[in-house]
């Protein structure tokens, strides 16, 4: 039988593909004013919602550790191999359910940490279902994505910091000033830490930002397998990048609404830019 292909609900990806591809989703819970959601039943517009109207910040929950050792047990023999991909362990304690879910579950259980989220975990997960119905072995999905892995960016931009304030990431004396003064901040994910790249007044600092990312890739000479764009309220700029960006890809670049983990750290206005370098 095909090796098993899981992760979790913090993956940006179209149902279809996910059905086409047979991978099993693993949902995230959220807490909203005491009362907790799965991501499989709340909608991603209905938490946005929810979000703004509460004054505190979602907390986001990974799966029971149980609730993994029975996926893998409804969906897999004793004999046969599972590959469990998920978001990084800097933003959730999921790849630790997931190893002890497969212990528990008594079957043969390859837990990876993604070392990212959103469709930039999602680069992983879709090559490694590819290769898995094309009768891969597991080595070779491995290195697969391996390759993928350390071969892959993800750009983050912050509208507000009021999110990062409640989450106790920056001080509130700092999202104040930032508030005031409009600030608009880009980091990236990178070796499992988010980190800044920089800091302006408004949205020209994304646009002025988008040319030189654009000016970069250029001048690198890289080829790009695929570029994945997701956002919380950001259509605007996320559609801009896309017409600037188009151009370095042959696949048509997706524009997603993200997920509620990423949202609860984001806040609204937020975008993301991942690249998948051959």
């Amino acid at each position: 039988m095909p090796i098993k292909i899981v992760t979790d609900s913090s993956i940006t990806i179209e149902t279809e593909l996910a059905r086409e591809l047979d991978i099993t989703i693993v949902p995230l819970s959220v807490t909203i004013d005491g009362t907790m959601y799965s991501d499989d039943d709340l909608k991603f517009e209905d938490f946005m919602v929810k979000m703004a109207a509460s004054k505190n910040l979602p907390k986001t929950s990974q799966p029971p550790v149980g609730v993994f050792a029975e996926v893998y047990e409804k969906i897999a023999a004793e004999d046969d191999e599972i590959i469990s991909i998920h978001l990084t362990e800097a933003l959730s304690g999921t790849v630790e359910a997931a190893s002890q879910g497969g212990m528990l579950s008594g079957r043969n259980v390859t837990v990876i940490d993604s070392d990212f989220t959103d469709q930039a975990q999602k680069f992983q997960v879709v090559e490694a279902a590819r290769l898995a119905k094309a009768g891969a072995s597991k080595e070779e999905i491995l290195e697969k994505i391996k390759y993928i892995r350390e071969n892959t960016e993800l750009f983050i931009g912050f509208s507000t910091l009021e999110n990062l304030v409640k989450g106790g990431r920056v001080s509130r004396m700092t999202g104040l000033f930032g508030s005031l003064l409009q600030v608009r901040v880009i980091g990236t994910l990178k070796d499992r830490e988010l980190n800044t790249l920089l800091r302006g007044r408004g949205s020209k600092t994304f646009y002025k930002w988008l040319e030189e990312l654009s000016d970069s890739i250029s001048s690198s000479g890289r080829k790009i397998r695929e570029i994945g764009i997701s956002h919380t309220q950001g259509l605007e700029f996320s559609q801009k990048a896309k017409e600037v960006l188009q151009k370095f890809v042959e696949k048509p670049i997706s524009i997603m609404d993200t997920n509620t983990t990423i949202a609860t750290h984001t806040g609204p206005g937020a975008w993301a830019i991942m690249i998948d370098y051959e």
